[in-house]
């Protein structure tokens, strides 16, 4: 809920006052990319300094570097961009945050008002084409309702599941006037379990033996990491993640077994398969998740805690549904007594044993080598890793060790390759410029190597690494599994690395042995600007 009243009584245009309001709403950033019909906005944006716009080259970059900066501030991203083409390119970027769950809103320039709907030049209708990947979408064609349109936005973006939101502005707005402006602040109502709720999973805990936490990517929402640690480690009850709640729980904490799904932990998998009791806080069990499983190795044991409503029993019928905030419901657990599961934690750590165990299939370079390094030498200072998508993606999640939330930022429910370069630029500017680490396949990497001019106008210190193959890899792997090693369309040609950093003004170095690993990390972060490392690595090597 917004708390709304009355500071200012002057003439304001459209332009204006979406400054004006984005600045109350506490903005301190916007990504995107200018076009004509958003001039006015533009123009207003440079007569003042209490908003820091970032030039991105392309209007899907402006909207993951929004949800990497909104990742890891915990604040609302903000993407502009101009009508048709521009508009239609942030689709990938909203439907990836959609799925995920973080907080974006993008605001679309549109045609005057009375050629909507007349297929005018760089028209397209984005309320429609998004009205599936976003929580809300909306289109203002006057004035009178713009500053109301983009308090409800907001606070739809930031309210419980969170999500991206579409605003469509008509061009007539913003030379239009108005009198009045408002200032807000948020009242945000958060969903809490019932005293009845609590007292059912208190009875669920006392009578199992075997009990499991899943810990997916609604704790890491919740900011419900400290709750989880103590309540797992008071009663010694096992954790499993997903991908997406990878840092929830510290990977080195005593209960940790490992990530769930088909590119998870074989002991993970298993001990979901022999627990009496699977507690999910914030996971969804999607496809990735549930292929691993029969229906009888989940069902009628799942209590499943969930900010939305809509995700209660949507994959794998609950026991027990609960719609809360996670952190609420920890903090109830944890004031509770229940049995301590030593003996059951200490044999499923047993199970550990069956987790298969990397090893070099040639004498080339091995992703698995390159990311314990990366791993090995960052681990002091824990930088924000990003990735995009492919198998290096699932290589950084198996091998490096992260032990605190918000410290991996991947594509998960859409998987979008692209993501991972400016999604880091956007976790840089949230940090305040500092190092965040994006690795990435070559074919990825491709996809929005434009981004480099960004890094570079804005000295961003994004260490960008490589894992070259010279595969579209993980198609590939699927292709090497289903089609008898027929590779149709997945090996790809590559721009040399380190010329095109060169281009770009980036420092680069290229690594084909392991002997060379180190050196190249210390060139990397050695210096306060973006560099680029080119891993080539064994091209046949699977998940």
């Amino acid at each position: 809920m917004l708390l709304a009243n009355t500071t200012e009584q002057k003439t304001f245009t459209g332009a204006q006052i979406i400054v004006k309001t984005l600045k109350n709403l506490g903005v301190d950033c916007i990504f995107g990319y200018p076009g004509g019909v958003v001039l006015d906005i533009y123009d207003e944006l440079f007569k003042q300094n209490d908003i820091k716009h970032y030039l991105v080259r392309h209007e899907q970059a402006a909207v993951h570097a929004a949800e990497g900066y909104a990742r890891v501030s915990g604040k609302c991203g903000v993407v502009l961009v101009t009508s048709g083409p521009g508009a239609a390119n942030t689709v990938s970027g909203i439907a990836n945050a959609y799925l995920d769950g973080y907080p974006v809103v993008v605001l679309t320039g549109q045609v005057f008002k009375k050629l909507i709907g007349t297929d005018a030049f760089q028209e397209i209708n984005i309320v429609d084409i998004t009205r599936s990947c976003t929580k809300a979408s909306y289109q203002v064609t006057g004035v009178d309702t713009l500053e109301h349109t983009l308090k409800d936005a907001f606070n739809c973006a930031m309210s419980g599941k969170k999500g991206p939101v579409v605003v469509d502005l008509a061009r007539d707005i913003f030379s239009q006037n108005i009198s009045r402006i408002s200032t807000f602040k948020y009242d945000n109502e958060v969903a809490t379990a019932s005293s009845s709720d609590i007292e059912m999973l208190s009875k669920e805990l006392l009578t199992c033996s075997r009990p499991v936490i899943v810990a997916g990517g609604g704790v890491i929402h919740s900011k419900a990491s400290g709750e989880l640690i103590k309540f797992a480690e008071k009663f010694s009850i096992p954790v499993v993640t997903t991908m997406m709640g990878t840092g929830a729980y510290p990977q080195f904490g005593k209960c940790y077994i490992g990530m769930i799904g088909i590119f998870g932990q074989k002991s993970a998998n298993k001990i979901l398969r022999n627990s009496d009791l699977i507690i999910s806080l914030g996971a969804r069990f999607n496809d990735r998740i549930s292929c691993c499983f029969s229906e009888n190795d989940l069902s009628g044991k799942i209590i499943q805690i969930d900010i939305n409503q809509n995700e209660i029993s949507r994959a794998i019928p609950a026991k027990l549904g609960i719609v809360s905030d996670i952190k609420y419901v920890l903090q109830q657990l944890n004031t509770k007594n229940f049995s301590v599961c030593s003996n059951w934690l200490n044999s499923v750590r047993e199970y550990k044993t069956s987790d298969v165990k990397r090893v070099s299939i040639s004498d080339k370079l091995q992703s698995f080598e390159v990311i314990d390094a990366i791993y090995k030498y960052t681990k002091d200072f824990e930088p924000v890793i990003t990735t995009e998508v492919g198998q290096h993606q699932m290589w950084t999640v198996q091998n490096y060790k992260f032990n605190s939330p918000n410290k991996f930022l991947t594509s998960g429910g859409s998987g979008t390759m692209g993501f991972g370069l400016p999604a880091a630029i956007g976790a840089s500017i949230a940090l305040g410029k500092s190092p965040v680490v994006c690795i990435s396949g070559d074919g990825s990497f491709q996809m929005n190597e434009q981004e480099l001019a960004t890094c570079i106008d804005y000295k961003l210190p994004v260490k960008i690494f490589i894992m070259n193959n010279g595969y579209l890899g993980m198609v590939r792997q699927l292709q090497q599994k289903a089609y008898v090693d027929r590779y149709s369309e997945t090996k790809i040609s590559n721009p040399d690395f380190l010329k095109l950093a060169d281009a770009y003004g980036i420092k680069a170095s290229r690594v084909k042995s392991y002997s060379e690993i180190k050196p190249a990390l210390d060139n990397a972060f050695r210096t306060n600007e973006p560099y680029i490392i080119d891993f080539v690595i064994e091209p046949f090597e699977i998940v």
